[in-house]
C-alpha cells in the first residue's frame, strides 16, 4: 500500500483523496488546489467535485483507490436491496457521508464508500455499531444511486402508508420549546414523517383505539393498536423513520427529544374540529433497539357518556347511585389496569358535579378533564404524593374527594379518616373482586373497624368486548352452559347464546365496543361484622352471596343471556 503523506504545495487542510492523487501523480498541485477551493466554495464533497470536472472518471478512481489504500473493490450494482442489512448505520450518517452497510456478519460489517481516506466517517460508524469495519470500494455514483434508491424505497413505502393527506392539528404545539425544535428540526421536519403520524392517529381514534403502541425491533417496526382490548397490529412502517417518529411524537408531547436512556411521560392534545380535541398520554422506554412509545387515548367523551351506557345492570344501577349520593363514606372501585375502574369513577363525580359541590381529585396523572372538578396531578419527585395531596384536600373544604389509587397505609388512613368526618371518598384497588378487597385494605394495616365504619360500597369491574350486530345466534351444548355457571333451571330455550361473525363494521373481528361486567357489593351490618371480627374473603364472599350479591362470573352469564356478548369472552375475563 502506497504511503500518502501531507504535501507542502497541496496545503495541510486538503482533503486526504487529493494528496493521495497529487502524490501518484494522477493531478498536479495546481489541480488540486482549484478542486479543494470549489469543493470548499460550493460545500460539497471532494470527491464530486472532482468526478464533475472529468479529471478522472469513476471507474478508475475506484481502482486507484483500491490499488493505493488495499481495500477490495466491488461491483454495487449486482447488490439486491432486499439483502442489505437495515438499521447498522445511521439514516442521517449514511445520507450525509455517502456510506452504506453491505453485509453484517458476527461483529464484523462491510462498509461501501468511495473515498477510504474519510477515515472519521469510518470511525464513527465503529463509534456507534461497536463492530469492526471492513470498508469496501465502490463507484461513487453507483454508491450515490443505491443510498438514494435505499431512501426512495423507504419513502415510497411511508407514502402507500399514508395515503390521502389528513388536516389536524396539535394543540399547543408552538409551546413545546422552541429552542428543542430548532436543534433538531433536521430530525423533525419531515413532511412524510408528520403526514404518517397524523394518519396514525385519526386511525386510531376512527377504530375506537384506546392505546397505540409504536414498538422498534431489530429487523422491522411495529404499530399496534389496543381495539376492545385486544392489540391489533396496523402497519410495519420503514425501520428508517424510527428516530424521526420518535422525535415528533417527543416534540408535541413536550418531552426532552435529546433524552434516550430513561423512561418519559408527557401529554399531547389532538385538535380533531372545532368542536373536539383528544389528549392523549404518551409513555416513553427505552428498548434494545430504541424507544418504545405507548400513547394512551384520553377521550373526555367517555366521561360524558352516562351511567346508562356503561352496561351496569338496572338493580345494581340502583345500589350504586343510592350509595353516591350519601353525604360520607367510602367508594372503591376495584379490577385490573384497563378495566374501565377510571371511566366509572368520572361518570361518578359527572353525576354529582353540580354548582354547589366542591370536588377535589389527585390522579397520577388526571386522564379526563372535567369543568368543575378541581383535578391534581401527582408528582411524587416534588413530594405531592397521594397522601400529601388528601391533606391538602382537607384544608379545601371539599365535599367529595377522588383518590386515582390506594397504594399504601399512609394514603388508605387519610381517606378512610375524610371518610369518616363527613367526606365522600372515592378510589380505586388493584384486587380480583369485591370481597378480596376488604382483606386486602386489612393487608394494608388499615385497622377493620375503620373498614366497617367508613367503606359503604366495593364495585369490582371487566371489560368484555360487545358483540357487533353481524352476532348470530349459535348452539352451546347444556353440559358447557352448566359448566360455565348457568343453572338447569335457566336452560329453559327461551333465550340463545350469540356469537361473534365479523363484518365490515366490526373489521371482522365480530365485537364492537365493550361492555362492564360488574361486582356491587354494599357493605351491609354482617359484612362489617365479619370484617371486625378479622374474616377471611371466603366468609365475606359468602356472605355477600346469601345478600344476593352476584359474582363477576355471574354478572357476565347476564350479559351473555342477553346477547350483548359471547360465552368465550365472560370465560376468557372471569373466574368461575
Amino acid at each position: 500500500m502506497a504511503a500518502v503523506l501531507p504535501n507542502q504545495a497541496t496545503g495541510s487542510m486538503m482533503s486526504g483523496l487529493a494528496r493521495a492523487l497529487v502524490q501518484a501523480g494522477r493531478l498536479s498541485a495546481q489541480q488540486a488546489e482549484a478542486l479543494h477551493k470549489q469543493s470548499t466554495a460550493e460545500k460539497t464533497p471532494f470527491i464530486d467535485v472532482l468526478l464533475s470536472s472529468a479529471s478522472i472518471d469513476a471507474k478508475t478512481l475506484a481502482a486507484f483507490c483500491s490499488e493505493t489504500f488495499g481495500y477490495p473493490i466491488i461491483d454495487l450494482p449486482s447488490f439486491n436491496l432486499s439483502y442489505l442489512p437495515e438499521n447498522v448505520i445511521d439514516a442521517k450518517l449514511m445520507q450525509k457521508e455517502r456510506v452504506i452497510a453491505l453485509a453484517k456478519r458476527g461483529n464484523k460489517v462491510s462498509v461501501a464508500i468511495s473515498d477510504p481516506t474519510n477515515t472519521h466517517t469510518l470511525d464513527q460508524i465503529k463509534f456507534q455499531t461497536e463492530l469492526t469495519v471492513e470498508p469496501m470500494i465502490v463507484e461513487h455514483p453507483a454508491l450515490v444511486h443505491l443510498i438514494e434508491k435505499v431512501n426512495q424505497s423507504a419513502e415510497q413505502h411511508l407514502d402507500e402508508l399514508i395515503g390521502d393527506d389528513s388536516d389536524i392539528d396539535f394543540g399547543d404545539e408552538e409551546s413545546a420549546g422552541a429552542s428543542q425544535q430548532d436543534a433538531v428540526s433536521t430530525d423533525i421536519d419531515d413532511a412524510p414523517v408528520v403526514r404518517f403520524l397524523q394518519k396514525i392517529l385519526l386511525d386510531a381514534i376512527n377504530m375506537g383505539a384506546s392505546d397505540l403502541h409504536f414498538e422498534p425491533f431489530e429487523k422491522f417496526y411495529r404499530i399496534r393498536f389496543r381495539v376492545d382490548g385486544v392489540l391489533r397490529e396496523i402497519a410495519q412502517p420503514p425501520l428508517a423513520i424510527k428516530e424521526k417518529l420518535a422525535s415528533r411524537i417527543k416534540v408535541i408531547s413536550k418531552l426532552d427529544i435529546s433524552e434516550k436512556r430513561v423512561p418519559q411521560d408527557g401529554r399531547m392534545k389532538l385538535v380533531v374540529s372545532k368542536n373536539k380535541a383528544i389528549d392523549f398520554r404518551v409513555s416513553t422506554l427505552p428498548t434494545l433497539f430504541g424507544e418504545k412509545i405507548v400513547m394512551r387515548i384520553l377521550d373526555p367523551s367517555q366521561a360524558q357518556m352516562g351511567i346508562d351506557a356503561l352496561g351496569y345492570d338496572p338493580d345494581q344501577k340502583e345500589i350504586l347511585l343510592k350509595a353516591i349520593e350519601r353525604p360520607y363514606g367510602m367508594v372503591l372501585v376495584t379490577g385490573p389496569t384497563g378495566s374501565g375502574k377510571t371511566v366509572s369513577l368520572y361518570t361518578c363525580l359527572n353525576i354529582l358535579n353540580k354548582p354547589g359541590i366542591n370536588i377535589s381529585t389527585a390522579e397520577d396523572p388526571a386522564e379526563i378533564n372535567l369543568p368543575g372538578v378541581n383535578q391534581v396531578n401527582v408528582n411524587d419527585r416534588a413530594g405531592l404524593t397521594f397522601a400529601a395531596a388528601l391533606k391538602a384536600f382537607l384544608r379545601q373544604d371539599p365535599d367529595i374527594i377522588m383518590v386515582g389509587e390506594i397504594r399504601d397505609l399512609e394514603t388508605a388512613d387519610i381517606a378512610i379518616k375524610a371518610a369518616q368526618t363527613g367526606h365522600m371518598v372515592f378510589s380505586t384497588l388493584h384486587t380480583n373482586d369485591a370481597p378480596s378487597t376488604l382483606t386486602r385494605m386489612m393487608n394494608m394495616g388499615v385497622a377493620p373497624f375503620n373498614i366497617a365504619s367508613s367503606v359503604i360500597l366495593i364495585t369490582a369491574q371487566r371489560l368484555a368486548r360487545r358483540l357487533c350486530t353481524c352476532k348470530q345466534t349459535t348452539v352451546i351444548p347444556d353440559e358447557t352452559l352448566i359448566e360455565a355457571g348457568f343453572k338447569e333451571e335457566e336452560l329453559d330455550g327461551s333465550w340463545m347464546p350469540y356469537k361473534p361473525v365479523g363484518c365490515d363494521r366490526c373489521n371482522g373481528s365480530g365485537y364492537k365496543g365493550r361492555v362492564g361486567i360488574y361486582q356491587i357489593m354494599p357493605i351491609t351490618e354482617e359484612i362489617e361484622r365479619i370484617i371486625l371480627a378479622h374474616g377471611t374473603a371466603l366468609e365475606i364472599e359468602q356472605q355477600a352471596k346469601r345478600e344476593g350479591v352476584k359474582t363477576l362470573r355471574e354478572a357476565g352469564l347476564v350479559k351473555v343471556k342477553s346477547g350483548l356478548t359471547s360465552l368465550e369472552e365472560v370465560l376468557g375475563c372471569t373466574n368461575a
